[in-house]
């Protein structure tokens, strides 16, 4: 017979519930968006990497999606985050949601650099990962000196935001990075 959950172990697990969701709804619509990319482009979900996402009960917005893109645009991690119908303002690395601050830039540098290590290792050769922190939802984005190390943009501009620098590695070696990046399984 299934025992029975305490109310407060109810509430935990449909909170949880609700952000796996919402989770995959975000990491959903930014994916979507880079239909338009092309055939040149590859998306390695970071389950496939071996650098699983790990998402922080202690931050109440919490729905962080992320992903590798692959391209000619060079390499990025993807980090997305649900804003829903709340206005970000950014200074510098400092993201501030609903009158919280949270360490969003922080956490898209260090899967960055956790991507950028793995890719490296498998690779043989230096491989640069670029940080991008990409928003979903309705709410507005305001930014006042932004930060220069990670590319901070919304699901909408995604696309442009990872072409944008121009073309820096060829599609043969894209196709290879994105191979390795699945192939790989780094303990991360």
């Amino acid at each position: 017979m299934p025992t029975r959950l305490s109310p407060a172990e109810w509430v935990r697990r449909r909170r949880a519930d609700l952000v796996d969701r919402r989770l995959e709804v975000a990491g959903a619509r930014a994916f979507g968006r880079l239909d338009s990319l092309g055939e040149s482009w590859h998306i390695v979900d970071w389950s496939e990497t071996g650098l699983s996402r790990r998402h922080d009960e202690s931050d109440p917005l919490g729905a962080r999606a992320g992903f590798l893109a692959v391209g000619p645009g060079g390499v990025f991690a993807v980090t997305v985050a649900d804003q829903r119908l709340f206005r970000v303002l950014i200074v510098g690395d400092v993201v501030q949601i609903n009158g919280r601050r949270l360490g969003y830039v922080a956490e898209a540098k260090r899967a960055a650099a956790r991507a950028a290590t793995a890719l490296s290792t498998a690779a043989g050769v230096a491989v640069r990962v670029a940080p991008v922190l990409a928003f979903t939802g309705a709410g507005a984005l305001s930014t006042h000196g932004a930060t220069t190390t990670c590319v901070i943009t919304t699901d909408r501009d995604l696309d442009k935001a990872l072409t944008s620098g121009g073309h820096r590695i060829t599609p043969e070696t894209a196709t290879r990075l994105a191979r390795i990046a699945r192939d790989s399984a780094p303990a991360g």
